[in-house]
Protein backbone atom coordinates (compact mmCIF):
# COMPACT_ATOMS: atom_id res chain seq x y z
CA UNK A 1 0.00 0.00 0.00
CA UNK A 2 1.27 3.49 -0.89
CA UNK A 3 0.43 6.77 0.85
CA UNK A 4 1.37 10.34 0.00
CA UNK A 5 4.26 10.12 2.42
CA UNK A 6 5.56 6.61 1.84
CA UNK A 7 4.86 2.94 1.29
CA UNK A 8 3.67 0.17 3.60
CA UNK A 9 5.18 -3.25 2.95
CA UNK A 10 3.69 -6.35 4.54
CA UNK A 11 6.48 -8.52 5.94
CA UNK A 12 4.14 -11.12 7.40
CA UNK A 13 0.37 -11.35 7.72
CA UNK A 14 -0.91 -8.32 9.59
CA UNK A 15 2.50 -6.67 10.01
CA UNK A 16 3.45 -3.76 7.76
CA UNK A 17 6.60 -1.68 7.73
CA UNK A 18 6.51 1.98 6.77
CA UNK A 19 9.12 2.87 4.13
CA UNK A 20 10.15 6.11 2.44
CA UNK A 21 11.55 5.61 -1.06
CA UNK A 22 12.77 8.81 -2.71
CA UNK A 23 15.05 9.64 -5.63
CA UNK A 24 16.77 7.57 -8.30
CA UNK A 25 20.20 6.05 -8.75
CA UNK A 26 22.23 3.58 -6.72
CA UNK A 27 20.20 2.63 -3.62
CA UNK A 28 21.13 3.74 -0.12
CA UNK A 29 19.04 2.21 2.69
CA UNK A 30 18.89 3.85 6.15
CA UNK A 31 17.84 1.89 9.26
CA UNK A 32 17.23 3.83 12.49
CA UNK A 33 18.25 2.74 15.95
CA UNK A 34 16.45 1.62 19.08
CA UNK A 35 12.82 2.90 19.03
CA UNK A 36 13.61 5.70 16.55
CA UNK A 37 11.99 6.34 13.17
CA UNK A 38 12.49 7.44 9.59
CA UNK A 39 12.11 11.05 10.72
CA UNK A 40 15.60 11.16 12.22
CA UNK A 41 17.09 10.85 8.74
CA UNK A 42 15.23 13.79 7.19
CA UNK A 43 18.46 15.68 6.39
CA UNK A 44 19.95 12.55 4.81
CA UNK A 45 16.85 11.95 2.69
CA UNK A 46 16.96 15.52 1.44
CA UNK A 47 20.67 15.30 0.63
CA UNK A 48 21.12 11.81 -0.78
CA UNK A 49 17.88 11.64 -2.76
CA UNK A 50 19.38 14.20 -5.14
CA UNK A 51 21.89 11.60 -6.35
CA UNK A 52 20.68 8.21 -5.05
CA UNK A 53 17.59 6.15 -4.55
CA UNK A 54 17.19 6.83 -0.84
CA UNK A 55 15.18 4.39 1.28
CA UNK A 56 14.42 4.78 4.98
CA UNK A 57 12.63 2.12 7.03
CA UNK A 58 10.60 2.19 10.24
CA UNK A 59 11.45 -1.24 11.69
CA UNK A 60 8.59 -3.26 13.12
CA UNK A 61 7.14 -1.66 16.25
CA UNK A 62 8.84 1.66 15.38
CA UNK A 63 7.22 4.86 14.13
CA UNK A 64 4.44 4.27 11.63
CA UNK A 65 5.05 0.53 11.27
CA UNK A 66 2.77 -2.03 12.91
CA UNK A 67 3.12 -2.34 16.66
CA UNK A 68 3.27 -6.02 17.52
CA UNK A 69 4.33 -8.15 20.47
CA UNK A 70 5.86 -10.63 18.03
CA UNK A 71 9.31 -10.40 16.47
CA UNK A 72 10.78 -7.56 18.49
CA UNK A 73 14.33 -8.85 18.13
CA UNK A 74 17.13 -8.32 15.66
CA UNK A 75 16.90 -11.78 14.14
CA UNK A 76 13.41 -10.88 12.93
CA UNK A 77 14.47 -7.36 11.97
CA UNK A 78 17.15 -8.84 9.71
CA UNK A 79 14.54 -10.99 8.00
CA UNK A 80 12.21 -8.00 7.70
CA UNK A 81 14.96 -6.02 5.96
CA UNK A 82 15.39 -8.72 3.35
CA UNK A 83 11.65 -8.77 2.69
CA UNK A 84 11.56 -5.00 2.24
CA UNK A 85 14.50 -5.03 -0.17
CA UNK A 86 12.90 -7.85 -2.16
CA UNK A 87 9.52 -6.10 -2.31
CA UNK A 88 11.16 -2.90 -3.56
CA UNK A 89 13.40 -4.75 -6.05
CA UNK A 90 16.48 -3.30 -4.39
CA UNK A 91 19.82 -4.85 -5.27
CA UNK A 92 23.43 -3.83 -4.76
CA UNK A 93 22.49 -1.36 -2.02
CA UNK A 94 24.56 0.51 0.50
CA UNK A 95 23.09 -0.31 3.92
CA UNK A 96 23.37 2.41 6.55
CA UNK A 97 22.57 1.34 10.11
CA UNK A 98 22.51 3.64 13.11
CA UNK A 99 22.97 2.28 16.64
CA UNK A 100 20.85 -0.89 17.02
CA UNK A 101 20.05 -0.51 13.32
CA UNK A 102 23.57 -1.85 12.78
CA UNK A 103 22.41 -5.09 14.39
CA UNK A 104 19.73 -5.36 11.72
CA UNK A 105 22.41 -4.95 9.06
CA UNK A 106 24.69 -7.59 10.59
CA UNK A 107 21.76 -9.96 11.08
CA UNK A 108 20.91 -9.54 7.40
CA UNK A 109 24.51 -10.48 6.59
CA UNK A 110 24.28 -13.51 8.89
CA UNK A 111 21.14 -14.80 7.19
CA UNK A 112 21.58 -13.73 3.57
CA UNK A 113 25.26 -12.99 3.00
CA UNK A 114 26.72 -10.03 1.15
CA UNK A 115 26.12 -10.86 -2.52
CA UNK A 116 23.37 -8.28 -2.90
CA UNK A 117 25.05 -5.52 -0.90
CA UNK A 118 27.39 -2.92 -2.36
CA UNK A 119 28.82 -1.39 0.82
CA UNK A 120 28.11 -0.74 4.50
CA UNK A 121 27.97 2.35 6.68
CA UNK A 122 27.72 1.56 10.39
CA UNK A 123 26.98 4.44 12.74
CA UNK A 124 28.25 4.27 16.30
CA UNK A 125 27.50 0.71 17.37
CA UNK A 126 29.87 -2.02 18.59
CA UNK A 127 29.13 -5.45 17.11
CA UNK A 128 28.99 -6.93 20.62
CA UNK A 129 27.23 -4.82 23.22
CA UNK A 130 28.48 -6.46 26.42
CA UNK A 131 31.81 -7.85 27.52
CA UNK A 132 33.46 -9.06 30.69
CA UNK A 133 36.39 -6.98 29.45
CA UNK A 134 34.28 -3.84 29.51
CA UNK A 135 37.31 -1.71 30.43
CA UNK A 136 39.12 -2.83 27.27
CA UNK A 137 36.56 -3.72 24.58
CA UNK A 138 34.36 -1.22 22.79
CA UNK A 139 30.95 -1.97 24.36
CA UNK A 140 27.66 -0.19 24.92
CA UNK A 141 28.47 0.55 28.53
CA UNK A 142 29.02 -0.70 32.03
CA UNK A 143 27.18 -3.96 32.75
CA UNK A 144 25.59 -2.65 35.93
CA UNK A 145 24.45 0.58 34.27
CA UNK A 146 22.84 -1.26 31.37
CA UNK A 147 21.13 -3.72 33.72
CA UNK A 148 19.79 -0.79 35.71
CA UNK A 149 18.44 0.84 32.56
CA UNK A 150 16.51 -2.33 31.75
CA UNK A 151 15.18 -3.06 35.23
CA UNK A 152 14.58 0.49 36.48
CA UNK A 153 13.52 2.44 33.41
CA UNK A 154 12.03 0.24 30.70
CA UNK A 155 9.16 -0.92 32.91
CA UNK A 156 6.68 1.88 32.18
CA UNK A 157 6.21 4.84 29.85
CA UNK A 158 7.58 7.36 32.33
CA UNK A 159 10.73 5.30 32.78
CA UNK A 160 11.21 5.07 29.02
CA UNK A 161 10.70 8.82 28.73
CA UNK A 162 13.23 9.52 31.49
CA UNK A 163 15.74 7.09 30.00
CA UNK A 164 15.62 8.57 26.51
CA UNK A 165 15.67 12.11 27.86
CA UNK A 166 18.83 11.42 29.86
CA UNK A 167 20.43 9.58 26.95
CA UNK A 168 19.61 12.39 24.53
CA UNK A 169 21.13 15.10 26.68
CA UNK A 170 24.09 13.07 27.92
CA UNK A 171 25.17 10.98 24.94
CA UNK A 172 23.30 11.78 21.74
CA UNK A 173 24.21 15.43 21.24
CA UNK A 174 27.07 17.71 22.27
CA UNK A 175 25.18 20.97 22.74
CA UNK A 176 22.31 22.05 24.93
CA UNK A 177 19.03 20.94 23.38
CA UNK A 178 16.13 23.33 23.05
CA UNK A 179 13.05 22.15 24.91
CA UNK A 180 11.19 21.47 21.67
CA UNK A 181 14.13 19.45 20.31
CA UNK A 182 14.29 17.25 23.39
CA UNK A 183 10.52 16.77 23.27
CA UNK A 184 10.77 15.70 19.63
CA UNK A 185 13.55 13.20 20.35
CA UNK A 186 11.68 11.67 23.29
CA UNK A 187 8.43 11.53 21.32
CA UNK A 188 10.25 9.59 18.60
CA UNK A 189 11.05 6.85 21.09
CA UNK A 190 7.65 6.82 22.77
CA UNK A 191 5.99 5.71 19.54
CA UNK A 192 7.31 2.29 20.61
CA UNK A 193 5.53 1.10 23.81
CA UNK A 194 7.81 0.52 26.80
CA UNK A 195 7.15 -3.23 26.93
CA UNK A 196 8.30 -3.57 23.32
CA UNK A 197 11.23 -1.24 23.93
CA UNK A 198 12.34 -3.54 26.75
CA UNK A 199 12.35 -6.53 24.39
CA UNK A 200 14.38 -4.64 21.79
CA UNK A 201 16.81 -3.40 24.43
CA UNK A 202 17.56 -6.86 25.78
CA UNK A 203 17.78 -8.37 22.30
CA UNK A 204 20.29 -5.71 21.30
CA UNK A 205 22.43 -5.99 24.39
CA UNK A 206 22.75 -9.77 24.13
CA UNK A 207 23.65 -9.75 20.43
CA UNK A 208 27.09 -10.74 19.19
CA UNK A 209 27.89 -9.89 15.57
CA UNK A 210 31.68 -9.82 15.72
CA UNK A 211 31.95 -12.58 13.12
CA UNK A 212 29.63 -10.77 10.70
CA UNK A 213 31.41 -7.46 11.29
CA UNK A 214 34.72 -9.06 10.39
CA UNK A 215 33.53 -11.07 7.40
CA UNK A 216 31.48 -8.28 5.84
CA UNK A 217 34.33 -5.80 6.12
CA UNK A 218 36.58 -8.32 4.36
CA UNK A 219 34.28 -8.52 1.34
CA UNK A 220 32.61 -5.09 1.22
CA UNK A 221 33.73 -1.48 1.45
CA UNK A 222 32.82 -0.61 5.04
CA UNK A 223 32.74 2.70 6.88
CA UNK A 224 32.27 3.14 10.62
CA UNK A 225 31.35 6.56 11.95
CA UNK A 226 31.85 6.68 15.71
CA UNK A 227 31.15 9.33 18.34
CA UNK A 228 33.93 11.37 19.87
CA UNK A 229 33.23 10.29 23.44
CA UNK A 230 34.56 6.77 22.86
CA UNK A 231 36.53 7.31 19.67
CA UNK A 232 39.90 6.04 20.89
CA UNK A 233 38.54 2.79 22.27
CA UNK A 234 36.27 2.20 19.26
CA UNK A 235 39.03 2.94 16.76
CA UNK A 236 41.50 0.62 18.48
CA UNK A 237 38.89 -2.14 18.76
CA UNK A 238 37.87 -1.89 15.11
CA UNK A 239 41.49 -1.84 13.94
CA UNK A 240 41.79 -5.36 15.35
CA UNK A 241 38.34 -6.73 14.49
CA UNK A 242 37.76 -5.07 11.10
CA UNK A 243 41.17 -3.88 9.89
CA UNK A 244 39.99 -3.27 6.34
CA UNK A 245 37.17 -0.94 7.39
CA UNK A 246 37.49 2.84 7.37
CA UNK A 247 36.71 4.71 10.60
CA UNK A 248 35.66 8.33 10.95
CA UNK A 249 34.97 10.23 14.17
CA UNK A 250 32.20 12.80 14.48
CA UNK A 251 30.12 14.38 17.25
CA UNK A 252 27.90 12.41 19.60
CA UNK A 253 25.67 9.40 19.04
CA UNK A 254 23.18 11.50 17.03
CA UNK A 255 25.89 13.12 14.92
CA UNK A 256 24.05 12.77 11.62
CA UNK A 257 21.32 15.02 13.02
CA UNK A 258 23.44 17.51 14.98
CA UNK A 259 26.25 17.67 12.40
CA UNK A 260 24.25 16.67 9.32
CA UNK A 261 26.32 18.59 6.77
CA UNK A 262 29.62 17.10 7.89
CA UNK A 263 28.09 13.64 8.20
CA UNK A 264 26.61 13.84 4.70
CA UNK A 265 29.97 14.94 3.32
CA UNK A 266 31.72 11.94 4.91
CA UNK A 267 29.19 9.46 3.54
CA UNK A 268 29.07 11.15 0.11
CA UNK A 269 32.84 10.82 -0.21
CA UNK A 270 32.65 7.16 0.81
CA UNK A 271 29.93 6.46 -1.77
CA UNK A 272 31.87 8.24 -4.51
CA UNK A 273 35.02 6.30 -3.70
CA UNK A 274 33.13 3.00 -3.91
CA UNK A 275 30.91 3.46 -6.96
Amino acid sequence: MTTNNGTYIEVEPGIELYVQDVGTGDPVVFIPGFTFTTDVFSEQVQHFSQTHRTIVIDPRSHGRSTMTVHGNDYVTHGTDLQKVLTALNVDNATLVGWSFGCLTVWEYVRQFGTNHIKSLVLIDMPPKSLSLQQDVDWVEGNLDDLAAAYTNYLRNSKGQRDFISAYATGVMVQRDLKEEELTWIVDQSLKTPYYIAANLFSSGLFSDYREEATSSSESLPTLYIVAEHWAERATNYLAKLTPKASVKVLGGHFMFWEHSQKFNEIVTKFLEENK
